[in-house]
C-alpha cells in the first residue's frame, strides 16, 4: 500500500534534485564568465617600451657625452625625434618592424606671457589615416632639463633654464 510518507520522500527528493541542478548552474556560469582582466597587459608592455626608450635618450651615452632628448628638444626637431624614437621602439631581435605610431607635445611655462603654462606640438601625429581613435593609445611622459642658452636658440621655450615636459602618445595600428 502507499502511504503519506512516500510522497514526503518524493518531494523532499524532487527538492534536492532542484538545488543539485541550480548549484550545477551557479558554478558553470561563473568559471565561464568572459573576463577583461587580461586586455590591459599589451597596453602596459607598450607603456613600458615608450618610458624606457625615453628614458634611453635621456641618458647620455658617456660621461660628458651628448644627452639626446635635451638635444632634440632644445633644437626643437621633432621629426628627428620621431625617427630615432620609432627606431629605438622597434628594435626587435626577429627583424620584422612593429607598427607603431606616435605624438609628442612638450609642456613648457612662458615667462614672456605671465608665467602661463603652454604647450607646444612636437611631432605631429600622421595623416595617412592610422590614427581613427579607436586605438588604444598609451602615454608616456618625461622631465627634461634644458640649459641657459645665451643667445637663445629654443623655438619656442626661451633662452632660461627650465624643466619641460615630454609627453608622447603612442599606439599600435
Amino acid at each position: 500500500m502507499v502511504s503519506d510518507a512516500g510522497q514526503l520522500y518524493t518531494m523532499e527528493g524532487v527538492a534536492a534534485g532542484i538545488i543539485m541542478l541550480l548549484t550545477a548552474y551557479i558554478v558553470v556560469s561563473t568559471t565561464s564568465i568572459y573576463t577583461t582582466g587580461d586586455t590591459h597587459i599589451p597596453d602596459m608592455q607598450l607603456e613600458q617600451l615608450g618610458s624606457d626608450v625615453l628614458a634611453m635618450m635621456d641618458t647620455p651615452n658617456s660621461v660628458g657625452g651628448k644627452n639626446q632628448l635635451v638635444e632634440f628638444v632644445n633644437e626643437n626637431s621633432g621629426n628627428d625625434f620621431k625617427e630615432t624614437f620609432l627606431k629605438y621602439c622597434n628594435a626587435r631581435t626577429s627583424g620584422d618592424d612593429d607598427n607603431l605610431h606616435m605624438s609628442a607635445n612638450v609642456t613648457y611655462r612662458d615667462v614672456s606671457h605671465g608665467n602661463e603654462i603652454k604647450e607646444h606640438q612636437f611631432v605631429k601625429p600622421p595623416n595617412d589615416g592610422s590614427w581613427t581613435g579607436r586605438e588604444s593609445a598609451v602615454r608616456v611622459t618625461r622631465w627634461v632639463q634644458l640649459d641657459y642658452q645665451n643667445p637663445p636658440s629654443r623655438d619656442p621655450y626661451g633662452s632660461r633654464a627650465q624643466a619641460v615636459l615630454v609627453e608622447v602618445l603612442l599606439w599600435r595600428a
